[in-house]
């Protein structure tokens, strides 16, 4: 019951930041900024948010109309999948690669040398993986079974 809860509570974690991203809902992002309102999802992070020997790589990607969608994306689906409980592999994998990125954003860490929450995070989705929490009060045992899944292992 617990890894159930861990996995809903992180995908909800994604899910509302593409929320907050997408409505503008005024925790992270002002209904003015929102990506509906011809904001973008990244531009604010990338620009004032990155530290450390990455930084300018990332402050020049800041507002990359291509990269916002990739993000969106990927924040939908991480948190639809964690909160189903479906798709747990690549959510698993996706998941990981975002949160590198994400990391990476950073490096040094402000507050520690090598770990912060994003760390944490990668750590986290690979136990909910191993342990097939999707399968506890999630979609995951329906999903494992069905014939797109049987097929293609990787959408498991």
């Amino acid at each position: 019951m617990v890894w159930a809860g861990a996995r809903i509570l992180l995908g909800w974690l994604f899910l509302w930041s593409f929320l907050d991203k997408l409505f503008g809902l005024g925790f992270s992002t002002p209904s003015s900024q929102s990506w509906l309102n011809g904001g973008s999802p990244t531009a604010g992070y990338l620009k004032f948010g990155t530290s450390g020997i990455f930084s300018g790589f990332y402050q020049n990607l800041a507002g990359n109309q291509v990269l916002d969608v990739i993000f969106m994306l990927a924040l939908l689906a991480l948190g639809v999948a964690l909160i189903l409980g479906i798709g747990s592999r690549l959510a698993t994998y996706g998941g990981t690669l975002l949160l590198l990125l994400l990391w990476s954003t950073n490096v040094p860490p402000v507050q520690n040398p090598i770990i912060d929450e994003h760390i944490i995070f990668i750590f986290l989705l690979w136990g909910l993986w191993f342990v097939r929490a999707g399968r506890m009060y999630g979609l995951g045992k329906w999903w494992s079974g069905t014939s797109l899944v049987r097929r293609f292992s990787i959408l498991e």
